[in-house]
């Protein structure tokens, strides 16, 4: 009990001393990465055309191309421009370069194009270190600009930095910077803080996964539903993670926190899952990706925050909008986009109703499923409300129907939330059952068995059956039955190691 009390003690004292800024009372939002390495990439006034007709309102650019910017005029886009590594030694080693570039790059194109942040660099603690020690200058010289032309208010500074800067990631509350960047990075910390800027970091949940799969479940990188046994519980703070997006984030703030940081902001620069990969990634699929997205998109947009930062949600900009084909290997570093260069969507999101990103939804084919692992009176009690009050068409899980075989729970509730969630429009909401459902893109149809939302679904009759006394799952009587970045591939893998390695010690210590 004293651990407990102490424990919420110091929640509420860090919750207190985090200072609430203008951003953080700004609504979170999801924006999407452009990158450029694509064969047929659009126009910049097509493609300004197609943020606008998909409703994507934030971007982030890694450069300041001009014509992009002008073409984004008056279009009430939000973009985040960068500097390159290869610019960083002049802006660095020159006041004069510094404004010039402000002026060509932001001045000559502010306010009509809405530029809200500058993104000195990309992973420069670990991708080019000789330049650290001129990262803060070129950041304090950018700045200095902005103030010049009175815009330092309206736009802000920072750098993305690599996941790979946080050592002992796992549990969150053990979690410090590399010790070699602190004199680095501290100073910089401290620029953040005092003009109100966020931290970028790039944050790939899915490398976690590669490096530990087996160890934690792939539940709890895709955001689906977990029992309590699943969550994972930090031992020093008593929180529980749900999910390893939140754990990571708040890795973060308590590394900013052991340096006496407490008033910056995470803003997530880069973030998502490959949809197709080598031999190697079998767990790069375009269900994956689809799924982990789509949650990640809602888990944003819902505002729940941190376990850590409850009152602070980090806005997260998707990595990528376009699949990169001219990319080198592996297969993944050219699969991480949701549309290919053509404008054509690479897998179909479902995120209808969960806000202005993507507000309508990339596909009108999704179906509504049962989640693995559930516990088998929950998952029933969903089923027999389907069938019963929810008015589904369970008539194919009957009996000698199609959809009887495999004749399990699990099975019977797929088929029953489908057709409820076809009956009800796939609108949002009506695929969840109290946490026992998800959606997906994968037509689980199989055999003769043709599930309502199949473009193959037959125009057959069938006579309803909607009665909870007369039909729960299959039979009430049957349901006892036993459910049986533009970084580079090496940058990539040296990122995983720490938190590989960090993510293990967590999981010994937290998943028993």
């Amino acid at each position: 009990m004293a651990i407990l009390i102490n424990t919420c003690i110091f929640l509420l004292l860090v919750c207190c001393c985090f200072p609430t800024t203008s951003s953080e009372r700004d609504e979170p939002y999801v924006g999407v990465n452009i990158g450029t390495d694509v064969s047929n990439f659009p126009s910049p006034s097509d493609l300004v055309s197609f943020l606008q007709f998909q409703k994507i309102t934030h971007i982030r650019l890694y450069d300041a191309d001009p014509q992009i910017l002008k073409s984004l005029a008056k279009s009430k886009i939000r973009v985040i421009i960068s500097v390159p590594n290869n610019q960083l030694l002049a802006i660095g080693s020159s006041n004069t370069t510094a404004a010039t570039w402000i002026q060509r790059n932001v001045v000559a194109h502010y306010p009509e194009t809405l530029i809200t942040h500058i993104a000195v660099g990309d992973e420069v603690f670990t991708t080019i270190p000789s330049s650290n020690p001129i990262l803060l200058t070129a950041m304090q010289s950018l700045y200095s600009a902005l103030v010049v032309a009175n815009l330092h208010q309206n736009i802000k500074i920072s750098t993305p930095c690599s996941a790979s800067i946080i050592l002992d990631a796992f549990p969150p509350s053990q979690a410090f910077f590399n010790q070699s960047l602190v004199p680095t990075l501290l100073p910089i910390l401290e620029f953040l803080g005092k003009t109100g800027s966020p931290l970028m970091m790039n944050l790939y949940p899915y490398y976690v996964f590669m490096e530990n799969k087996g160890v934690v479940p792939i539940d709890n990188f895709l955001f689906k539903p977990l029992i309590p046994s699943k969550e994972m519980v930090d031992p020093n703070t008593l929180l529980h993670y749900t999910n390893v997006f939140d754990a990571m984030v708040d890795s973060v703030y308590f590394s900013m926190r052991n340096l006496n940081v407490t008033n910056v902001v995470v803003l997530v620069s880069e973030i998502g899952w490959p949809s197709k990969g080598d031999s190697t990634e079998s767990f790069a699929t375009v269900d994956n990706a689809d799924t982990y997205n789509s949650n990640l998109i809602k888990h944003v947009l819902d505002r729940t925050g941190t376990p850590l930062h409850p009152e602070i949600t980090s806005s997260v900009f998707l990595y990528e909008l376009f699949n990169e084909d001219l990319r080198s290997p592996p297969i993944s570093e050219a699969n991480w986009g949701l549309f290919y260069g053509n404008t054509t969507p690479v897998y179909l999101l479902h995120v209808a109703g969960s806000g202005t990103f993507l507000a309508n939804d990339t596909t009108n084919q999704t179906y509504c499923i049962a989640v693995d692992g559930m516990d088998l009176r929950t998952l029933q009690a969903a089923l027999d409300w389907a069938c019963g009050p929810g008015r589904a068409n369970c008539s194919e899980i009957q009996p000698g129907e199609a959809c009887y075989q495999p004749n399990n729970v699990r099975n019977h509730a797929s088929y029953a939330f489908d057709s409820y969630y076809q009956k009800e429009g796939r609108a949002s909401g009506s695929c969840d059952f109290k946490g026992v459902a998800t959606v997906t893109t994968t037509d689980p149809s199989h055999g003769s068995c043709i599930f309502p939302g199949s473009k193959k679904t037959s125009n057959k009759p069938k006579e309803m059956v909607n009665n909870s006394d007369e039909a729960s799952g299959a039979q009430r009587v049957k349901s006892f039955v036993i459910v049986s970045s533009r970084r580079t591939s090496a940058i990539h893998k040296g990122s995983r190691y720490f938190i590989a390695v960090a993510l293990l010690t967590f999981v010994f210590l937290f998943l028993l």
